[in-house]
C-alpha cells in the first residue's frame, strides 16, 4: 500500500484523486484540531503533498479544494510528475542537466523527498543495513549524502532470503578527465558491490553526450573508454562487473534494444516533455533516450549474465538528480511484466564556489579533477573555496564559523573516513577555535594523498583492462 501511494496513484482517474485529495486533507484538519502526535500529523502532510502532485502529473492543473477536475481533463498517459512543477521550490533547480539554489547550504533534500515522492533514509534503515550486513554502514549512509530511497526494503527482504540483486550505475563521458565528484556514486557503489556481493553494470551513456554536446561520436567513445579507466581504478572486481558503451552494446545485444522499444511504446511525448522539459526544437534522439537510460534496470538485458530472466531485482545508486529517468522506468516496468527497479540517491556534490550548484567538469576552476597535481589541488582549495569563516580573525575567533556553508567542511564529510574526528573539526570551525586556512589545510591534506593514489592505479589499467571489463560476458555471481 505504501509503494502504490508513492507510486501508483497515477493509476487512479482525476476525479479518483480529487476525493482521495479532499480526503486526505480533512485527514490532515482534524488530525491538527485533535493535536495528534507530530509524527503522525508530518506523515498525513507529505502523503497529502504527493498526492497533490499526482494529481498535477494526472490533470496537468494544481489541485484546488472546490474546484473538482472537468471531464476532459487528460493525464499524459499517468506518466511521473515534472521536475519543475513545483510552486514551493522556486529557489531549487533539480533535474538531471541542471542543479542550482539560491541557498548556501546547497538543495533542500527534506523538499526534495516530498517533490519527487521518494523516501527518507531514516536511522530505521541504515540499522537494518546494519544488522542485515553485519557491519557498519558507509560514511555516506551515516551521514546523509545517500539520503533518499525507493524500495530498499524489498532489496534488504530479498537478501535476507538469500535472493540475488544485481547494481546498476552509470556515467556520461562528457570529457577525459572526471573530477572528484564524479567518484561519489562508484565510491558507495564499490562499497555496495562488496558488501552484498553481487554483480554490477555500469551504462557509459556516450550516445546521449552526444545528443546533448557539441561533440562528434567519435570523441564521445573516446571519453567513455577514458572515464571507464578512472572508474575501473576505483577498485571493482572484474569477475563481477560489466561496463558497457550504448553505442557498442545496443547494436550487439537484441535483448537490450527490444527492452529499449518496448519501453518506448509505453512512454508518450507529452509525458517525456512534462518528465524532462523537452522542447518541440529538440531533436528525437533526446526524446528517444530516457528509454535506453531505462534498459538496464531490466536482468534481461543482459542475458549473457542473466540469461532470459527477468525478474531479477535491480538496485540503482545514483544522485538525485538521475530520479527522472527511474520514475518513469518504475511508471513502465509493471505494464511490460518486469520489476521495479530500486534506488538509492545521494545528495550533491558541491562546486568550489559553493553549494548553490554541483560540482562541473566544464568549470575548471569549479572542480577538483581526478587529474590535478598536488599543487593544483592546494591552489584551487586556497584560492576558491568558499569559506564560512569571518572577515578577520578576531570576529572568527570571537564569533566562530558556519560549517553547514564552508566548502572545505563539506568536502571532508565525503571524504574523512573518522566520524569523531570530523565532528571535532566542526565544533573547532563553530567555536572559532579552528581558522578557514587551518581548516583548508586539512581538506589538502586529506584531497591530495587520495588523488594521487586514484592516479597510481589508474596507471595500472590498460586499454586491454578497459576491453576486459567490456567485454559481454558472464560473471561469478549465484541466480
Amino acid at each position: 500500500m505504501t509503494d502504490c501511494q508513492g507510486d501508483c496513484e497515477g493509476a487512479l482517474s482525476p476525479m479518483e484523486l480529487y476525493e482521495k485529495l479532499n480526503a486526505q486533507g480533512d485527514k490532515v484538519r482534524h488530525l491538527k484540531t485533535a493535536k495528534a502526535e507530530k509524527a503522525e500529523i508530518d506523515a498525513a502532510v507529505q502523503l497529502l503533498l504527493k498526492l497533490k502532485v499526482n494529481y498535477k502529473e494526472v490533470t496537468g492543473q494544481d489541485y484546488k479544494a472546490g474546484c473538482p477536475p472537468s471531464e476532459n481533463s487528460v493525464a499524459p498517459d499517468n506518466g511521473p510528475a515534472a521536475d519543475g512543477d513545483n510552486d514551493n521550490d522556486d529557489e531549487d533547480t533539480v533535474d538531471p542537466w541542471n542543479v542550482s539554489t539560491t541557498s548556501a547550504k546547497g538543495v533542500d533534500y527534506d523538499k526534495l523527498i516530498v517533490r519527487f515522492g521518494s523516501n527518507k533514509i531514516d536511522k530505521e534503515l541504515v540499522d537494518r543495513i546494519e544488522k542485515v550486513l553485519g557491519q557498519k554502514p558507509h560514511r555516506f549512509l551515516r551521514r546523509e549524502i545517500f539520503f533518499s530511497h525507493r524500495d530498499m526494503n524489498q532489496i534488504l527482504d530479498a537478501y535476507e532470503k538469500n535472493k540475488s540483486f544485481y547494481l546498476y550505475t552509470g556515467r556520461g563521458p562528457s570529457s577525459e578527465a572526471m573530477h572528484v565528484g564524479h567518484l561519489i556514486p562508484f565510491i558507495f557503489t564499490k562499497w555496495l558491490q562488496d558488501v552484498f556481493d553481487v554483480p554490477l553494470v555500469i551504462q557509459m551513456t556516450d550516445d546521449e553526450k552526444y545528443l546533448w554536446k557539441d561533440l562528434t561520436l567519435e570523441e564521445c567513445h573516446h571519453f567513455a573508454v577514458e572515464n571507464a579507466k578512472d572508474i575501473i581504478a576505483c577498485g571493482f572486481d572484474i569477475n563481477k562487473t560489466f561496463i558497457f558503451s550504448d553505442l557498442d552494446y545496443m547494436g550487439s545485444c537484441p535483448e537490450f534494444y527490444r527492452n529499449v522499444v518496448k519501453i518506448q511504446k509505453h512512454v508518450t511525448f507529452n509525458q517525456v516533455k512534462g518528465i524532462f522539459g523537452f522542447t518541440d526544437s529538440d531533436c528525437i534522439g533526446k526524446i528517444s533516450f530516457p528509454a535506453i537510460q531505462a534498459a538496464p534496470s531490466f536482468s534481461n538485458s543482459f542475458p549473457q549474465i542473466f540469461g532470459a530472466r527477468k525478474d531479477i531485482p535491480c538496485l540503482i545508486p545514483c544522485a538525485i538528480d538521475q530520479d527522472p529517468y527511474f520514475r518513469m522506468t518504475r511508471d513502465v516496468a509493471p505494464r511490460i511484466g518486469y520489476p521495479k527497479p530500486a534506488l538509492l540517491h545521494s545528495t550533491f556534490f558541491p562546486a568550489l564556489q559553493g553549494a548553490q550548484t554541483k560540482m562541473s567538469a566544464s568549470d575548471s576552476n569549479s572542480s577538483i579533477f581526478l587529474t590535478d597535481t598536488p599543487k593544483q589541488i592546494k591552489n584551487k582549495v586556497n584560492k576558491h573555496a568558499f569559506s564560512g569563516g569571518k572577515d578577520t580573525v578576531e570576529e572568527h575567533r570571537k564569533h566562530g564559523g558556519n560549517p553547514e556553508v564552508d566548502v572545505s567542511f563539506m568536502y571532508l564529510t565525503f571524504f574523512m573516513e573518522d566520524d569523531e574526528q570530523l565532528e571535532k573539526i566542526r565544533q573547532d570551525y563553530a567555536s572559532g577555535a579552528l581558522l578557514t586556512g587551518e581548516l583548508k589545510k586539512i581538506l589538502i591534506e586529506t584531497l591530495q594523498p587520495m588523488i594521487a593514489e586514484h592516479q597510481e592505479r589508474r596507471k595500472q589499467v590498460t586499454d586491454e583492462t578497459v576491453k576486459q571489463f567490456m567485454t559481454p560476458r558472464p560473471l561469478n555471481f549465484k541466480l
